[in-house]
């Protein structure tokens, strides 16, 4: 009687103990997607020392978590996370899971399978992101909110298993990709934050990639390519979408020439700007985005005259299909929009990265 009374017992310890969440700060482990670690906060992408240069945009934005990403492994059968938004942001044609949630992604061999996303419920969340796994040893990522900040953030694993460092170098963050443009850039409208194109790129190619997408705000801001140059990058690339006309024509060579003094042999690429379902009715978008393109194709020619072998120009063909059914809005991609994208620039950057 008293056996049977105490394996009860130890079942009941058993199963309490393997009930129980233990959180440990994220802080501890590897962050993806910065290109300096010298900023105010460590959930933010641009350095500290910006923030009275930079356009009161640009700095704002830079606060987003666009493209970052926590690596660590792990053996528990279940995962939570429970983090603080930094402005807990609303958008009408975005989902909160774009905007503030967070997706988790396991290694598998050397592919990233998609886990779950955790939804966000208010400006401090807490839910269970993987539940009832085998218990055994696993590669995790987890991407941090596309158009918010992060205040703290925790990974909680039962009482039982164990959390720690990643033990496989993936994706590979020696030279990683450096994307600087806009909206699109930084994973407007994804519906959740793995769906950015810039994430599904990053997965492809087990690369790290820079996101330094600014929503509305990408002029060529000549502090955002010095601070390019700070990355010994596999490729640059260069999205326009924001600027006009004359922009391009006269801040596009400055910009680049940031980038080839300090790196003469990194490739650079031109991104022309898709052509947008808004602009197949509206003759004056259409012409704005012809007018915009002739003139990224011009500085292009005239750079390329100069026998820079290493820059590149991804034409707007394709970039977003034939169908018109890749945006949420006539402009911002959903997540077929973003796989399109992806799509359409894998096998281009996979060619010239170096």
């Amino acid at each position: 009687m008293k056996t049977t009374i105490f394996t009860l017992l130890l079942c009941a310890f058993s199963l309490l103990t393997n009930a129980q969440t233990i959180y440990h700060d994220a802080s501890q482990f590897p962050l993806l997607g910065k290109i300096s670690d010298a900023t105010e906060t460590r959930y933010e992408r641009l350095p500290a020392r910006l923030k009275n240069v930079s356009r009161d945009p640009v700095w704002s934005l830079g606060k987003n978590t666009a493209s970052l990403a926590i690596r660590f492994c792990s053996n528990s059968p279940q995962l939570s996370v429970r983090w603080e938004s930094l402005n807990n942001s609303v958008m009408n044609h975005m989902a909160p899971t774009g905007i503030k949630g967070l997706d988790l992604y396991c290694l598998e061999k050397d592919r990233w399978v998609y886990v779950n996303t955790a939804r966000p419920t208010e400006k401090k969340s807490e839910t269970v992101i993987a539940e009832n796994m085998e218990k055994k040893e696993r590669e995790f990522m987890l991407y941090l909110p596309l158009y918010d900040g992060v205040v703290s953030i925790e990974i909680g694993i039962d009482a039982s298993s164990f959390i720690g460092q990643p033990k496989v170098d993936l994706p590979q963050r020696k030279k990683p990709v450096v994307a600087y443009g806009t909206s699109i850039t930084q994973g407007g409208c994804a519906s959740r934050t793995g769906m950015a194109h810039i994430n599904i790129l990053s997965r492809w190619l087990n690369r790290e990639f820079i996101n330094l997408g600014f929503s509305g705000s990408g002029l060529l801001d000549y502090e955002i390519a010095e601070l390019m140059t700070e990355c010994d990058a596999s490729v640059y690339t260069i999205e326009f979408g924001n600027c006009t006309t004359e922009q391009i024509l006269e801040k596009t060579e400055k910009f680049y020439r940031i980038l080839r003094e300090k790196h003469p042999n990194t490739p650079i690429a031109f991104l022309e700007i898709s052509f947008f379902p808004a602009s197949e009715y509206n003759l004056t978008k259409r012409n704005d985005f012809d007018e915009r393109n002739v003139a990224i194709r011009q500085i292009f020619n005239q750079l390329k005259a100069k026998k820079d072998k290493n820059l590149w120009l991804f034409p707007s063909a394709g970039q977003l299909g034939t169908d018109g059914e890749g945006t949420v809005d006539g402009t911002h991609p959903t997540d077929l929009g973003f796989l399109r994208y992806a799509e359409y620039q894998y096998p281009r950057i996979k060619k010239i990265i170096k």
